[in-house]
Order: structure tokens, then sequence, then C-alpha cells
């Protein structure tokens, strides 16, 4: 199945222009969910934090065999509610006013006598009570939705994205986990406390001894929360000769969170034996954030795993998933692509892979980039790597091709697959062109994730040097903070004989080092973005999404957007993006009153290269920010369109008796000052604060009815 991998990295000149829509939309959001996966075959609840959540109603996760349905919502409470929540306490459990000696037994004793439904109330405060903070450490994690995950024993493995549902819209999506071992969730973090500079002891998580390690069994995926300081440690029995990998997923679940440096959870895996000896360490794999060990086991025993942020950061939404066992783990792959209609034949490299095939990409795969994984024997799908599809003739690289003496022959246009094969190799091409041709040189690795960070040079005859370049930035390789891949144009000034040399920048080598190596005449062409990936539109009503373009090679062309196969109920009118604009804003309408359920939709541009008319689809993107500063766009799996009716107003949730005469007269202050103490905002405000407890079942009617008699008779 085709995916897209890397979408754009846009820095300051972004970072302005995108700020004032960012600025400007106040749609539903989620920073995190906990755990960020599970088992095939299981049903769990998982925990997802965002901001403006209020009245949500559902979830939904992509692809086939996985549900979700919402539990329960916790909205961020006033200062007052909790007030009004701790006073309500105090009268259904005489525990709660700490009072000690026989006056406490006798209260005890009452509440043993408590109803079930008093008891399930005082347990639903307590609780919201437990959970609350006065100041989050980020208000945008603060609202809390509970969701029950139903995954399909038959559900395909690997990543997909999970979303809640609002009547005003859908939130952004994250990343969620179909996984095929058993798992262990820790127990999940509260609202971190803002930590104040100087005091940030009493802001630190409190865990219990309890909490601190974990016993698993291997094969397992470990689920956790990394907060300020702490260090998770799991305890498990290995025998000699297991050849166990411990991978980890955090970045990947969370690639960019704006108030941390470097602008994501950097994990840290550390190996012990029970004396407490250092066995093994990482805290990347290659140019990954995300680390990965392989162990064999030297002995039978026990060892302890642990895992800290770097730099010992933390808060609810530093999430990993780890996974340890017997799994297999590919760690390269080559080539790292093919042409399109080609049976391909793939070498693998990696870990555990000797009873594993390489699952191909189907047989109508288009041009683009494609995940591929490996399976064993007993059915377990390792890690999932990218291929590339393109239509241009290909090559392998031919040794010994180091210098232009013995430079590898070839025809434009050309795709060369080839390697680094050990440290300090160059290879070089010869390729034969005309005063005023220009020819293009095109790495691609690391955007494949090869670890090779690549260096080109362009030589004519002579060995004069008439192009060069190391790293070249890439708009549509978002998730990608370096962009290690090289890229050139140059115009030549001759007919003769030219040469392209392609080195490794840190003269690094070996079998991980490929490379996919373009070279042709300029290929004009684009590629588009929608953002953002969710769009609340109101009845019979419009909204505008912003679609950026990025130009390849030359291209400059005015481009048509709109959207393509609209579903019945949706359309758009045709834009034009002109010459000179990256960026344009796409009006979507809405004929019907309501959408019970996120509708997707396509956005499409049509341009004219050449003398040919080139559609190309746009990819749903989110912007988000790294660490304070670069905004990135980050690729959405759909694009989801949610029409709300404005005037909608739901059925009340509980509806409350009437009140009586005696609670009114009850209720009148003694003191006709009181009555002016209070100005009818402050009284309306309260009202509502009161409504939303009683609705969310916080509050029993008697304690509702003499708390509105109270603002009622101050008016």
């Amino acid at each position: 199945m085709s995916r897209v991998l890397w979408l754009p990295i846009l820095g300051l000149a972004g970072l302005l222009a995108m700020a004032p829509e960012a600025r400007g939309q106040a749609t539903p959001y989620i920073g995190f969910v906990y755990p960020a996966g599970g088992q095939q075959g299981t049903t769990f609840q998982v925990r997802l934090g965002g901001q403006r959540l209020n009245d949500t109603d559902g979830a939904i996760v992509t692809g086939p065999g996985v549900s979700a349905k919402l539990v329960e919502f916790y909205r961020k409470l006033s200062n007052q509610e909790v007030t009004l929540l701790r006073e309500q306490l105090r009268e259904l459990n005489p525990r709660s006013r700490g009072r000690q000696g026989s006056r406490a037994k006798q209260w005890a004793q009452g509440a043993a006598r408590q109803d079930e439904a008093t008891k399930k109330t005082i347990a639903k405060i307590e609780k919201r009570i437990a959970e609350w903070v006065n100041r989050p450490a980020c208000a945008a994690l603060s609202e809390i939705a509970l969701v029950e995950v139903t995954i399909a024993p038959d559900a395909e493995p690997g990543a997909r994205e999970i979303r809640l549902v609002t009547p005003r819209g859908t939130t952004n999506p994250m990343v969620f986990h179909v996984g095929q071992v058993p798992e262990v969730t820790r127990k999940a973090m509260r609202t971190s406390v803002f930590q104040v500079l100087g005091k940030e002891e009493s802001a630190l998580r409190k865990r219990p001894d309890d909490e601190v390690e974990d016993r698993i069994t291997v094969p397992c995926t470990m689920n956790g929360q990394i907060a300020s300081g702490e260090v998770n440690h799991y305890r498990f029995e290995a025998r000699k000769g297991q050849r166990l990998v411990i991978s980890t997923a955090a970045r990947e679940l969370i690639p960019y969170i704006a108030d941390a440096v470097p602008g994501w959870f950097q994990p840290v895996l550390t190996l012990y034996d029970t004396e407490g000896k250092e066995l093994a360490f990482n805290d990347d794999f290659r140019f990954k954030p995300d680390p990965t060990l392989y162990f064999e086991v030297p002995e039978d025993g026990e060892y302890v795993l642990a895992i800290i942020d770097a730099i010992y950061r933390g808060r609810e939404d530093f999430i990993y998933r780890v996974t340890i066992g017997e799994v297999p783990f590919v760690t390269s792959i080559f080539p790292l692509g093919g042409r399109v209609g080609d049976p391909a034949s793939i070498e693998m490299n990696g870990w555990n892979i000797e009873k594993a095939k390489l699952l191909p990409v189907p047989e109508d795969a288009g041009p683009g980039v494609h995940l591929i994984a490996a399976q064993n024997e007993g059915g377990f799908v390792s890690n999932h790597v990218p291929f590339e599809l393109d239509t241009l003739p290909e090559c392998l690289d031919k040794e010994s091709n180091n210098d232009s003496a013995h430079a590898q022959k070839v025809k434009l246009p050309i795709i060369v697959n080839g390697r680094m094969d050990r440290p300090n190799d160059w290879d070089v091409f010869q390729v034969e062109g005309r005063a005023g041709d220009t020819i293009v040189a095109e790495v691609n690795a690391r955007r494949l994730d090869s670890p090779m960070d690549s260096l080109l040079k362009l030589t004519d005859a002579k060995g004069k040097l008439l192009a060069f370049n190391d790293d070249h930035d890439d708009p549509g390789s978002g998730l990608n903070t370096h962009h290690a891949d090289s890229y050139l144009m140059a115009k030549l000034p001759a007919d003769g004989t030219y040469y392209v040399h392609l080195g490794e920048t840190a003269r690094n080598g070996g079998e991980a080092y490929a490379y996919r190596l373009r070279l042709s005449a300029p290929q004009p062409d684009f590629a588009l973005r929608v953002v953002p990936s969710s769009v609340s539109l109101r009845s019979r009503g419009s909204a505008a999404v912003s679609v950026y373009a990025i130009r390849k090679e030359g291209f400059t062309g005015p481009l048509k957007l709109s959207l393509k196969d609209p579903p019945a109920g949706f359309s758009s009118s045709t834009v034009t993006l002109p010459e000179d604009k990256e960026m344009v804003r796409l009006a979507l309408k809405a004929s019907l009153r309501g959408t019970k359920e996120p509708v997707s939709l396509a956005v499409e541009g049509r341009a004219l290269i050449g003398e040919q008319e080139v559609a190309r689809e746009a990819v749903p993107a989110e912007d988000r920010m790294q660490a304070y500063l670069w905004r990135h766009l980050v690729p959405a799996e759909d694009l989801e369109a949610l029409v709300y009716n404005q005037s909608y107003q739901p059925s009340p949730k509980r509806v409350p008796p009437p009140l009586t005469a005696e609670e009114k007269a009850k209720a009148v202050p003694a003191d006709p000052a009181v009555q002016t103490k209070f100005t009818k905002r402050q009284v309306a405000g309260r009202l509502r604060q009161l409504r939303a407890l009683y609705e969310e079942w916080l509050i029993t009617d008697d304690f509702y009815n003499r708390k509105v008699a109270e603002c009622e008779a101050v008016l």
C-alpha cells in the first residue's frame, strides 16, 4: 500500500506565513494518546489529552479491524467548580471532613450504609478532584478523553491514525499502532503540574515504590510515559543464546513537540544485569532519535531494562512503546527502489531475519514511496522500511568506479542503485552532454532510511569543478530535520564528457549506506499539501483550507485547484495558484444540513507542463511547530470534513427536578446587602457551572437545587 513518508519542513519564513492561520483556527486538538497502540485481539482503554474537546462523542481509527468508542470525557474544571465538588463531597462522605476518633468511626459506619448511587457519585467526584490540576504544565493537554479500543485478531499490524470526533469537527490525527505481542501498560500519568523555577521538586511525579519497576515476560511491548526526572525499569528473564531486539517508538509517535528542545521526546535505553552492570546502551538508531538495541543473551538469568529522557525532561506526552523479543528487525535493504512494473529482487539485512521473507510491493503499485516489511514463519511482521518506485530506467553501480579514470559509463536518463561499500568510498559516473544541456543529479538515500549523508560533485573531462552540493533542503521531507540528500542542477558549457562524483560527507560506508542516484534532464513537476487534515463546515456553509505547492526543477506555472470527485453534498470552486505564489486558500462548500460522521475529501491540482496536463492529489498534513520556532507539515492519511448545525443544541443529559417553594424561601439572603454583592454576569456563570457539573452526574439533585436557589435569591 503506497504511503508518503516525508513531508515539508518550513523555516522562519513559513512560521511567519502560517502563524495567522494557526492563531485563527479554534479546532479541537489532541496532543497525546496513551497507550499509543495495542495487541491484536484485545480490548483496552486509551487516554487522549488535548483541548477544545467539549462534547466529544466518538473516536475513529484508520484502517479495517480497529474500532473505538468514547467512555468518558474530563473537561478542565475551574477553581470554583472544584470548590463546589469538595463541598458536595463533604456532604456525601463524612470521612472527607478529616475528623478523628470516635466521631470518625461513627461517620465511617454511616458511610458504609450509603446506597450504591451515592457511592458511585462519591467515587466519581474523588476521581475528578484527583485528576484536577489548577495550573497544568501544558494547557493544551489538560482535557482528557477515555476511549475504549477493540482490535480484531486479524487486524493488519503496523501504524494507524486515531482522532476524536466532536459535534463541531474532528481533531488532528495521532499515531496508533496495532501490535502482535502481549502488551504491558504502566499506570497513566495525571496531568503534569507547572514547574516553578526554583521549586521544581514540588511538581515532580510522586510514584509509589511498587510502580518504579515492572516485571515483564518476553516477548512483549511496554507502554509508558516519562515524567520529569523519571526512570522506568523493566525486569525480565532471558535464556542464554536468545537474540533479543529491543526497539523503541517515541518520536515516531509524536514527531514534534512545540515546547520541547530539540522538539521531541529523546529516549535512552540501557540494559543491566542483576548486579547493576551496564551490558548495552543506545540513544539513537543511526540518524533516528528512537533507540534500538540488539542483545545476544550471554547466560540464563534476570536482566533490567531502563528508559529515560536524554536530559531528564518529561510530561504526559513523553510517550513510548518498547518492543522486546526474538522478532525480525530489518536494518537495511538493497536496492532502495525499482522501476514500476518490474519484479524487484531485494536483499535484506537485519536481526532475526534468517527465516523471514520480505513482503513485496503490490504488483499494481505506482510511482512513489511504499512501505515494506519482513514476515517470519510465525507470522510476526518486522518494522516497515521505505521502497521507492520510479518510471525511469535503472541500473546498479559497478565497482571499481572510484575515480574518473575508472568511471562507470551511463546513459541519461538513468537511476543508479548503489552503495558506499566501505569508508571513504567514491562512486563516479561518466555521462556525455552537449553545450547548453541541463543535467540534474539527485540522491535519494536519507529520505529512504539510509544513514548515508551524501556529497555530489560535477566535473568536466579536465577535472574542473562545475557544481557541488552537500545538503539540499527538500520541502517535501517534513519529518526529516537533517536534509542530508544532495541535489545539483547545472548547465553544461560545451559538448563533451562529464563526471558525476558521489561520496559520503563523513567518509562512512558499509552495506547499509545505500542510495538511488537520478541522472537526467530536469523533470518539471509539482507536489501539493493541504492543511489542516480536518475541516469543519457549518450547515450549508463553507470553510477554507490552505494548499501549498512544492515546485520542482523549473516548474513555475499556475496551478488550478479544486476538490477531486467530491462526495454528494460537497463542492468547491476552482482557484488558481499564480506563478509567483506557493500557497492559496481553497474554499470548500457544503449543501448538507449536517453529517453524522466525518467524510473523507481529496484536493487535486492541475497544471500544464510542456504540452501535457498533469494532475496531482494533495497530501493532507498538519502544521506543527518544533522547539518554539520551526514549523513543519506532518503527513496525515485522510482529509476529514464534518458538517454541523450551529444552532443545534444537544438534549440535556440530565433534567433536574423543579425548585420547590420551600427551597426558594430557605435560599433568600437574610441581609439585603448580599443581593447586590454579585453581578448578574457572575451569577449566570455560577449557574452554568452548576448545570455542567449536574449533567456530568457529579452533584446530586438536592445539592444542585439548593445552589441554584441561592443564585436566584441574590439576583
